[in-house]
């Protein structure tokens, strides 16, 4: 049952284990733990539950020496190697075998709820593990017969591919007189309410006029050449003096 050359790996260790001798089984019924003298074990010592291969074994050993009371080789789980009882989730009944392979079955307890969990746990784990590579060990025997997609190119077939060609074309904008893109409509179809006469009237400032400057200008040039010389009373008088003078040379 141990492969060759296997090494052995240890799987749980519990330090406090309890064998007891159970009666015939008188039917197919479960067994029960009650119909045991669970106060009085047969033996009590430590258990290993150990690995080689796929096999697993549970052994029962001295706490101190650490020399084999029993053992029993494991080949599936749950199987008739080692089965629970109906009453009590602390207590197995075990299949032992000895070297001459002979076999007997006798009752394990645990003291603790938490060991016999571990002692389930482990079990299970590894038969997990051996399912998972029996699994394994048939897909790489089976051969696969499935169709195989061919994606390569047959023969005289080619290829065209057009790199750098751009089938999107963008949509012209109408724009306006002054060369600026001219702005959608808002959402709804609602213009923008035209500013108040108040706040243009404190914002905007009238604007002047070139032609007015410049109407201005002219008139103040207009009237400073328009301004007469003033009068000067030294020419009159001279000229007038000047004519009496004549008249009496004469």
């Amino acid at each position: 049952m141990a492969t060759e050359g296997a090494y052995e790996s240890v799987l749980c260790v519990k330090p406090d284990v309890n064998v007891y001798r159970i009666p015939p089984r008188a039917s197919n019924r479960g067994v029960r733990a009650a119909d045991w003298k669970l106060d009085a074990p047969d033996w009590t010592g430590r258990m290993r539950v150990t690995a080689r291969g796929k096999v697993a074994y549970i052994k029962l050993e001295d706490k101190i020496s650490g020399e084999l009371f029993a053992q029993a080789p494991i080949d599936e789980y749950p199987g008739i190697a080692v089965e629970t009882v109906s009453d009590s989730s602390r207590y197995f009944v075990l299949r032992i075998q000895d070297d001459s392979g002979r076999s007997a079955f006798i009752g394990i307890g645990f003291g603790d709820r938490g060991d016999s969990f571990d002692f389930n746990v482990a079990l299970q784990d590894h038969f997990k593990w051996v399912k998972q590579e029996d699994e394994i060990s048939k897909q790489a025997q089976t051969p696969d017969t499935t169709p195989k997609l061919d994606l390569g190119f047959k023969e005289g077939q080619t290829i065209t591919l057009n790199i750098g060609q751009s089938r999107k074309r963008e949509k012209s904008r109408p724009q306006g007189t002054g060369g600026f893109g001219l702005l959608p409509p808002p959402p709804g179809g609602k213009l923008a309410p035209p500013p108040s006469s108040r706040s243009s009237n404190h914002n905007m400032q009238p604007a002047v006029e070139e032609g007015d400057t410049g109407c201005l200008l002219d008139l103040d040039s207009s009237n400073d050449n328009s301004v007469p010389a003033p009068f000067s009373d030294t020419t009159a008088t001279s000229d007038l003096w000047g004519d009496f003078d004549s008249v009496s040379q004469k």
